[in-house]
Parts: structure tokens; sequence; C-alpha cells
């Protein structure tokens, strides 16, 4: 039998997907502000949690390689946004062709897969993809909601861009190789998580002028991080 260490990363990342759709269908929103407000919040919180626990934890013993790895992690995900058009940080146009997003699929898929690398090995990471992974889930619910894509087609999307964060932990648990390399492949998952955290927080308001409601969203997503 699976432990619950094993179990949460492998089932959590599914509920929010699962959450995230769920809102999309009830509320079918579009961008609103509320999303956009949770976005801010889980971005806040998932770079705090990146920073306070999850950096230092890579960083416990001097390694060049770290930050190696962390940069090539950040250069992979400015590669997969050609690709995903920014919908890891809430950066997605309505699609009106009846053809498979199947460069977005791809890129959803590979930079859910790496964020569940580190995932079985912190807890508190794990709560802080979780919070990411329910505003990512809603837009892009709504946007195949949106889309005129056949219904087996955006059920199949969704069901593959939520397995993939658990398939990620799995692998990690699992394969032997990356267990002996763990450090690294968990500074290259930072840089991934560096990257798209701070891409929310600098562009979570409108042609970058001050927003109050988004900024508290901000400090409010940092100080639960950090009392976590």
């Amino acid at each position: 039998m699976m432990s619950t260490s094993i179990l949460q990363p492998l089932l959590l990342p599914l509920a929010a997907v699962g959450i995230g759709l769920l809102i999309a269908l009830i509320f079918k929103p579009a961008i609103t502000n509320g999303v956009r407000l949770l976005l801010s919040f889980s971005g806040a919180f998932l770079l705090a949690i990146t920073v306070f626990e999850f950096l230092p934890e890579v960083y416990k013993e001097p390694d060049k390689y770290v930050g190696l790895c962390i940069m090539l992690g950040l250069l992979m995900q400015i590669l997969l946004e050609f690709g995903s058009r920014g919908a890891e940080h809430g950066h997605i146009h309505q699609q009106t062709e009846t053809k498979f997003p199947l460069l977005l699929f791809i890129s959803l898929c590979i930079h859910s897969f790496i964020e569940g690398f580190p995932l079985a090995d912190n807890q508190e990471l794990l709560y802080g993809i979780i919070i990411h992974k329910i505003p990512i889930a809603i837009i892009v619910s709504a946007f195949l909601l949106n889309a005129k894509l056949p219904k087996m087609q955006s059920f199949l999307f969704l069901i593959g861009f939520a397995v993939m964060t658990p398939l990620g932990a799995f692998a990690k648990a699992q394969i032997p190789l990356l267990q002996e390399y763990s450090l690294y492949v968990n500074a290259f998952a930072v840089g991934v998580l560096l990257h798209v955290a701070t891409t929310i927080l600098f562009e979570s308001s409108k042609n970058h002028q001050f927003n109050a409601s988004k900024f508290l969203a901000i400090v409010i997503g940092i100080i639960l991080a950090y009392f976590l």
C-alpha cells in the first residue's frame, strides 16, 4: 500500500484541476477580476514557498551545478511558453478554431511533469503547486469550454494536463536515475517555478499600474506561505 506521502502528490494535483474545471463549469468565467486575484495570490504563494523552503533546500550544500540547473530550468520554461502561450501564468487567448491545440497541450504537459518532480520530497511546495494549479485550471477549462472543439478532445486535454504532475512525482519516486541526481532535478524545477511565479507577479496588473486589491492578494499569499 502506498504511503500518504506518496498518495498526496499523486491525488492532490488531480483534485486541483477538478476544482478548476468545476469552477469554470459553474461560473463560466472569462479572465475576470476574481480569477486574476486568485492568480496573483497563487503566484505570490508559489514564489514565497520556493524562496522560503525550496531554494534553501537545494542550496543546503555548496554545489556549483545547482545554480546552472536553476538557470536551465528557467530557460526551459521560456521555451515552453512559445508553445503554451503563457497559459502557466494566466495568459491564454480564446480558441476560435476547431483544431486541437496540440502545441499548447504538449507545452503544458511538459511544464506540469517537471513541477511534479520535487513534490514527494517537499510538502510545502506541494501546497504551492496546488494553489497555483487551481486558477490555471480555471483559465484552461474556460478556454476549452469556449473553444469550438469536440467535447471528447477537451476532456482528453484536461485529463492529460491533470495527470502529468502526479506522473512527474511518481517518476521521481520510482526512477533511480532521477533519485541519484535529485538535487539537480529539484534545482531544475526551481528554475521553472521561479520563472512562472515571478511572471505572474510582474504581469498581474494591467499596464503595470498599481492595484490595491492585487497587491493585498500578493501580500496575503506571501504571509500565508511564511507561516505555513
